[in-house]
This record gives structure tokens, C-alpha cells and sequence, in this order.
């Protein structure tokens, strides 16, 4: 039993003694009262009123120390709300109420098979199924819908890697745009992760969809809203989170289409003293998935930016960047078209991008702009890609744009695994100097290179 379950026992055994000792003294006096009365010593109403005095005196008194012993009572915390739920104890509207406002509060919460199997109804709804496990809709007691990822029992090596992924980094952090995650289930045969519930699902549905269709602006926002998540991660957590995995389908929309950023299995915490991290074996989703991602190298957060790259490339098209029914050429991958005619045309053809892409025109300059701030997303060299606070900005409009080189255009070096890019990339600073002309200045964009190198210092 801990200390404050050993405090609260105590506190309630005192008070039922002093409740006993004042019932005998009650007691005393009333027989005390009788034999007085009946000897004619004093008058009865005067002992009625002493009586009442002191009878309202002890009330006070009781009523004081029930208030004080509620006041002191230590609030129920996450671990005091775990050995409840170890002991098989049944939780009461009251219990579960203090539960939720800690929840708000604390790290999550772990529960039980029968308390999960209780808020899915036995798992009855299925929401979805992935590579790691099934998806079930369920419900606190309280009305809160969540959903239930049961990790895949089979892949028993690979669970246990994005269970600890997933708990150790969205599990100790909060933003409107990152998917919530309530607690979890550890146990011999449950292992399960209990999330908040999206309503919307994934922006794969809307983007992919010919029947759910979403005006670009909408569109737009959601890729700002993304946006704001990453550099969270990046910039403004204790320790830096590298998710590895940014793709339409770990996009989720709430019931305002607010997006909130998910799957974090193949997450990684980078401390802010180090420069990189070291990865065995690849990640990541091909089509999304950085270079560096496929080869031994030093990974950044820079792969995520890439990632979002190739995400913002799709929302501006709402299509996939590569039509896998056609045949794979230049023209048919979306990021390398844009390019060309961003290029070719000076600029120019970023009107026949938009065009295609069946942007209203209201949106047409934000559509011109986002296609730019994809092109720096997805720079060939990690350190040629802006960090995510300054393609929010980008985004945002709030700062000029330099003109991007060319991110297609590269050759790998094997020696020691590091990547160079002959067209740009320097080797004293690592700045982009591009060998092609740049593109016109559109949407504030700027072309000379002394530019360039202060915008990837901001």
C-alpha cells in the first residue's frame, strides 16, 4: 500500500473514533441531564438550552474536520489509479471522473484486457486494420469516444518496438495537431494503444477519394495544421522526434478537419545535443521515404521534411505523385513535372501547374506558393531542406521564398556512405548553389544565392 493510500486510511480510522468518543460523551451528558431533571435542581429549559449549544458545538466541530480531512486528502493520481485497476476493483462514476481530469494532466494511463474489452463493447466496431494490428471504435464511461489499436501478436519483436515508440514520445506530449493517445494495455496477451477518436480519419479518404471531395482552401489548412505538428516535434520538444513516417494516411482529420498527426511506431527521440541519429535498416514508406532513409547513413529530422514534401505535392495535385495504373515516366510523377514547368518557364509555368491541379482561382497564388515550398521540401541533400518552422512560415506567407534548385538532379558517392550532389551542394558549407538558372520571382520568392544561404539559416 503507498503513502497516500496509508494517509487516507488513517484519517478516516481517527475520524471514526472521535465520532465514537463524542456519541459516549452525548450520551453521558443526556443521562447526566435526566437525573438532574428528575431531582428538580434545574429547571428543564434550561437544560435543553445547554444541550442544544452543546450538541450544535459538536456538529460544527464534526462538520470542520470532514471538511479539513477532504480539503487534505491527496488527489487521486495515475499510479493510485493503476493499483485500483490491478486489484480488479470496479470503477464508480465518482473514481472515473477523477480519472479523466488526471488523464488531462499526466502520462498515460495503463489499463486492463477487461477494462478495454468493457470500452469497445468486445471489440464489436472495427475502424480499420494496418501492417501492426486492427483498429477498434470504443468508448469511455464517461461518453469520450476513442479507438483501440490491438497490436498484432504474431509480429511479437516488431510490436514491442512500436509499442515503446509510440508510449515513449506521443504518449509524454500535447498539440492540437497530434493525434492524443490515452493509454495503453501491456499484458501477456493484450497489447493495445487507446487513442483519441478522429472523426474524419485519414486525408488519404478525401485525397484519393473521387467521392469525398474537399475545396483546396480546406486543403491548404490542413497542410499548414501538419505542418505545425512536425515542428513541434522537431523544435519545441524536450527532446527531438524524428517520426520517420509522414504520409496522407498517418493524417488525421477531426470533426472541424483539424489534422492531427499519427502512427508513431516507427518514431525516434534524438537528444538536442546531437546532430543525428543512426538507423538500422530502412523505414519509412516508399514515395514518402527521404533518400538517406535507404542507406546507412546519419539521419535528421530533415527526413521528415522531405516526407511532408512529398505530402504537400499530392494535396496541391489530390492525387498520388505516382499514378501506379500508368506507365512510370517523368510526366506522370507529379514532383518532377511541377518542377519542370516551375523551371522551363521561369516561373510561368506554375499557371498551368495550378490549372491541372483544378485549384480555384481564389487559391491559385497559396496553390503557386505551396508548390515551391514542396520543391525545398524535397532537396536532394537533408541539409539543402528548410527546417518545418521555416516552411510554416513558407506556407503562412509570412516570409519570401528563395527559388529552389533542382531536387531531381543528383548522384550518389558511396565513400564512407555520405551523399553529394553534384549540381549544388558546397562542400564548405553545404549550402544550395544552383548550377541552373533559377525560376523567375513569383509570390515573393527570391533568386540569388547569398538569399538562399540565409533562408536555411532561419
Amino acid at each position: 500500500m503507498g503513502t497516500g493510500s496509508r494517509r487516507i486510511l488513517t484519517r478516516k480510522v481517527a475520524i471514526t473514533l472521535y465520532i465514537g468518543i463524542i456519541a459516549l460523551i452525548l450520551q453521558g451528558v443526556a443521562l447526566a441531564i435526566c437525573a438532574v431533571a428528575k431531582a428538580g435542581g434545574v429547571t428543564i429549559w434550561i437544560l435543553s438550552i445547554i444541550f442544544t449549544a452543546f450538541a450544535i458545538g459538536v456538529i460544527l466541530t464534526l462538520a470542520l474536520c470532514i471538511i479539513t480531512g477532504k480539503k487534505d486528502a491527496p488527489p487521486m493520481t495515475t499510479m493510485s489509479m493503476q493499483m485500483i485497476q490491478h486489484s480488479g476493483l470496479i470503477f464508480d462514476e465518482t473514481s472515473m471522473e477523477i480519472f479523466f481530469r488526471n488523464m488531462d494532466r499526466e502520462r498515460p494511463i495503463r489499463f486492463s484486457p477487461q477494462q478495454l474489452a468493457l470500452y469497445t463493447s468486445n471489440y464489436t466496431q472495427r475502424l480499420g486494420s494496418g501492417g501492426f494490428g486492427v483498429v477498434y471504435a470504443g468508448e469511455f464511461p464517461n461518453g469520450l469516444k476513442i479507438a483501440v489499436k490491438v497490436l498484432n501478436r504474431s509480429l511479437e519483436e516488431r510490436v514491442k518496438e512500436q509499442f515503446m515508440a509510440e508510449v515513449s514520445t506521443i504518449g509524454r506530449i500535447h498539440h492540437i495537431n497530434l493525434v492524443r493517445l490515452y493509454g495503453f494495455c501491456f499484458d501477456g496477451a493484450t497489447k493495445a494503444l487507446v487513442y483519441e477518436f478522429v472523426h474524419n480519419g485519414s486525408l488519404d479518404r478525401f485525397l484519393f477519394s473521387e467521392n469525398r471531395v474537399m475545396r483546396w482552401g480546406e486543403l491548404h489548412r490542413i497542410a499548414v495544421g501538419t505542418a505545425k505538428g512536425l515542428a513541434y516535434l522537431h523544435e519545441d520538444c524536450q527532446q527531438r522526434i524524428i517520426h520517420y513516417d509522414i504520409k496522407p494516411g498517418n493524417v488525421l482529420l477531426d470533426a472541424n478537419f483539424v489534422p492531427k498527426v499519427s502512427d508513431f511506431g516507427l518514431a525516434k527521440l534524438r537528444n538536442r545535443e546531437s546532430s543525428h541519429v543512426t538507423i538500422t535498416g530502412a523505414r519509412g514508406t516508399p514515395g514518402y521515404a527521404a533518400p538517406e532513409l535507404w542507406f546507412p547513413s546519419a539521419i535528421t529530422e530533415k527526413c521528415d521534411v522531405y516526407s511532408f514534401g512529398m505530402l504537400l505535392f499530392e494535396i496541391v495535385g489530390r492525387r498520388r505523385n505516382l499514378d501506379v495504373e500508368k506507365t512510370e515516366t517523368e510526366e506522370e510523377w507529379f514532383p518532377r513535372w511541377a518542377w519542370e514547368r516551375y523551371h522551363d518557364q521561369e516561373g510561368r509555368g506554375l499557371d498551368e501547374v495550378v490549372r491541372a491541379c483544378g485549384v480555384e482561382e481564389a487559391c491559385a497564388e497559396t496553390a503557386k506558393r505551396d508548390v515551391v515550398v514542396a520543391l525545398w521540401c524535397v532537396q536532394y541533400a537533408a541539409e539543402a531542406r528548410p527546417p518545418m518552422s521555416s516552411v510554416v512560415r513558407m506556407l503562412e506567407g509570412g516570409v519570401a521564398i528563395p527559388g529552389p534548385p533542382n531536387p531531381f538532379r543528383q548522384s550518389v558517392s558511396h565513400g564512407g556512405g555520405s551523399w553529394v550532389d553534384e549540381s549544388w551542394t558546397s562542400k564548405s558549407g553545404g549550402t544550395p548553389q544552383s548550377h541552373d538558372r533559377d525560376a523567375g520571382p513569383i509570390l515573393g520568392v527570391v533568386t540569388s544565392s547569398s538569399s538562399s544561404a540565409e533562408f536555411l539559416r532561419r
